[in-house]
């Protein structure tokens, strides 16, 4: 039993980032129905920011509020003038722009900040004595304390979809943007502000995440697997509910972690192909996920 918890402590951990990062994901796409493939470079770049910050002699928390008012400025600032143009001719494009941001993003980081890898600060306390035992496991608190981070996310955007005026309108574009438009949304502004938020999010997201994936610091690969982890979990619950990506985030997460300790003749190396198959499997199965609405087009 203590081994189990163990492993479902860990997988619970990693699995609310996943969470934050799907949650990224289902804003882009609740606005403006397309994946934002760039969105772990966003992430990346601002985990540079913070780590940057700190190596100056900043708090790591206090260096976390800059890089969330850059990740925005970013996001805000690649829909203006990169995604919205070329939106108007098809999603194909926007796909591929989301491509160019990725690689530029990437090459960006390495060109400022070198392409070696970077020990990273720990933003939650970790140690011998950090933890609550449970029948003779380890609960850290670093692992409360991310889980805690995540459901005040997702209890904040839940409240700002529901409850504040833009956030009706966000929600508005999402189900039809022309009809939207002819209630008087301004349909730009509401996708610009939804592709800034996705980024400041990433960017509190991302420096939870880097001390969690081995080798535990930042380098110019460390997002690639999360965006993979995240676009699963997005898809599995639906890429359009925040609800979903809840779900689909822990259940990838905790999933991942028994997997990797109980079919052991797979690896951890394995993990990353038992998310390219679920991303597979959801789109063959149910392309809309477990929570995601089903979009209808009159003819």
């Amino acid at each position: 039993m203590d081994i189990f918890l163990s492993r479902l402590f860990a997988g619970t951990t990693s699995g609310s980032v996943y969470v934050l990062i799907a949650l990224c994901l289902v804003m882009v796409f609740r606005s403006s129905s397309t994946i934002n493939f760039a969105q772990g470079e966003f992430a990346l770049f601002t985990s540079y920011v913070t780590w940057w910050l700190a190596g100056k002699g900043v708090n790591i928390w206090l260096a976390v509020v800059p890089a969330i008012l850059i990740g925005f400025l970013m996001g805000a600032l690649a829909e203006r003038w990169l995604v919205r143009p070329v939106r108007k001719r098809d999603e194909t494009a926007v796909l591929i722009v989301g491509l160019a941001l990725f690689t530029g993003l990437n090459g960006l980081s390495g060109w400022i900040w070198g392409s070696d890898e970077k020990p990273f600060p720990r933003m939650l306390p970790t140690g011998e004595d950090t933890y609550v035992d449970i029948a003779g496991a380890r609960l850290h608190y670093d692992t409360i304390l991310i889980v805690a981070i995540m459901a005040a996310v997702v209890a904040g955007l839940t409240l700002f979809f529901n409850k504040t005026s833009i956030g009706l309108q966000m929600r508005a574009v999402a189900t039809n943007p022309d009809s939207a438009s002819l209630c008087g949304v301004r349909v730009g502004r509401v996708l610009t502000l939804s592709w800034g938020m996705s980024a400041a999010v990433g960017a509190l997201a991302g420096p939870l995440l880097v001390p969690l994936v081995p080798p535990g610091q930042l380098g110019l690969s460390a997002m690639f697997p999360v965006l993979i982890f995240a676009t699963a979990a997005a898809l599995l619950g639906g890429l359009d509910s925040i609800k979903g990506a809840v779900v689909g985030g822990l259940a990838l997460g905790i999933g991942l972690a028994m997997v990797n300790g109980y079919v052991t003749f797979l690896g951890g190396s394995m993990s990353l192909t038992s998310a390219l198959v679920v991303i597979v499997a959801v789109l063959l199965v149910k392309p809309t996920g477990l929570f995601g609405a089903r979009r209808l087009e009159r003819v």
